[in-house]
């Protein structure tokens, strides 16, 4: 597995992870955006609100595939990390709540896909859902890819 990652990120698996949880992280905020018209909270002139919908559930799945191999690269990157038992107490809590929110997302996201695939009498739930996958999202990629652009 390793070895599939490192060569998958040509040797720059924190890079690469980095840019692609950013991706991901913009196309987040463009997700919101869209449901806000496709609910017709916000009306924008060039834009349906049928159309913003379908938009949403679009790049919907595109966002599940990269955080998918996304999650992948930080389970790989993890497992080879050497010296994380000797990290300050900070960077423990920082990985902690990394891992935990991690792994709320992909239980989140995959509980919005049944509902949205195959339980649609809980449809009524899609905006919380949809407003926690956000939340989540932000949470790991500033405790991953905002510590790592920033440095820390």
């Amino acid at each position: 597995m390793e070895d599939f990652a490192d060569g998958l990120s040509r040797g720059n698996l924190a890079q690469v992870k980095t840019v692609l949880a950013s991706i991901v992280l913009a196309l987040t905020v463009y997700q919101v955006g869209l449901m806000a018209i496709g609910y017709g909270k916000v009306r924008v002139p060039f834009l349906k609100p049928k159309a913003a919908s379908f938009t949403h559930r679009a790049v919907g799945d595109t966002i599940v595939a990269i955080t998918l191999l996304v999650a992948f690269m930080c389970i790989t990157y993890f497992e080879v990390e050497d010296g994380i038992e000797h990290a300050a107490d900070d960077e423990h809590v920082r990985a902690a709540v990394h891992v935990v929110a991690g792994s709320l997302l992909l239980t989140v996201i995959a509980l919005k896909v049944v509902v949205v695939r195959w339980w649609q009498r809980l449809e009524r739930l899609l905006p919380s859902l949809g407003l926690t996958v956000f939340a989540l999202f932000a949470i790991t990629w500033v405790t991953s890819a905002g510590d790592y652009l920033l440095g820390e």
